[in-house]
C-alpha cells in the first residue's frame, strides 16, 4: 500500500470480510483476531482484485517497508529532508542499512538509491508543475546541498534541465481560445 486510497480500499474489504484491525498502514495492516485459512485466502482474493497484494515472505515484507518509507518521506512528508536517507532507512526499520540495501538490490534490481532518486525526481517534477517554489526552494525542499546538485541529478534522470521541464510543462495545452489559431 502507498497511498491512503490504498489504506481506504484494505479497510474496507476487511470491514466486508467482518474483520476487525488495529492498525491499517502504508504496507502493514494488524487484525484483531486470529484469522482461518479461509478467510487468509478471501482477504488475499479481495486484495488482488483491488490490485494489491497479501504477503506472507518476510523479506518480501521488508522490501515493501523500505519503499512505503521512501515514498512516504518523499512524496507525503512536508517536513524538510534533512537525515541522509541510510540513516533514515535504519532508525525507521530498526535493520543495518548494509542488509536493507543487499537485500533491496537483489530482490529489485536496482539501488535504494536509484529508487531513491526516481522518486526525488518525480516529486520534483510535481513540485515545478504547481509552480508554488522556485527551483532554489524545490532543492531546499528536497535536501539538496545546491541548484546545481538538484539540476544535475534531474537531467541525468529526464533529460531535461528543470527550467527546460518548466517551459515544455507551460506548452503542453493550449488555452481554447488559442486552438486552431
Amino acid at each position: 500500500m502507498v497511498s491512503n486510497r490504498c489504506k481506504m480500499a484494505v479497510k474496507e474489504e476487511l470491514k466486508k470480510l467482518g474483520l476487525h484491525y488495529i492498525v491499517v498502514d502504508l504496507g502493514e495492516v494488524e487484525i484483531m483476531e486470529t484469522i482461518s485459512m479461509f478467510q487468509r485466502e478471501q482477504l488475499k482474493a479481495v486484495l488482488l482484485d483491488s490490485g494489491l497484494e497479501l504477503m506472507d515472505d518476510k523479506k518480501a515484507m521488508l522490501i515493501e517497508k523500505i519503499k512505503n518509507v521512501i515514498i512516504e518521506m518523499v512524496h507525503h512528508s512536508n517536513e524538510v529532508i534533512k537525515i541522509n536517507f541510510s540513516d533514515y532507512l535504519r532508525e525507521k526499520l530498526n535493520h543495518d542499512y548494509t542488509y536493507l540495501s543487499n537485500l533491496f538490490s537483489e530482490v529489485q534490481g536496482t539501488t535504494i538509491e536509484q529508487f531513491i532518486i526516481s522518486h526525488k525526481t518525480e516529486r520534483i517534477k510535481e513540485l515545478i508543475i504547481y509552480g508554488e517554489l522556485n527551483i532554489t526552494e524545490i532543492a531546499w525542499k528536497m535536501g539538496y546541498s545546491s541548484v546545481a546538485h538538484l539540476s544535475s541529478q534531474f537531467k541525468k534522470v529526464t533529460g531535461l534541465s528543470p527550467s527546460h521541464f518548466k517551459q515544455l510543462k507551460n506548452k503542453r495545452r493550449s488555452p481554447i481560445e488559442e486552438i486552431g489559431n
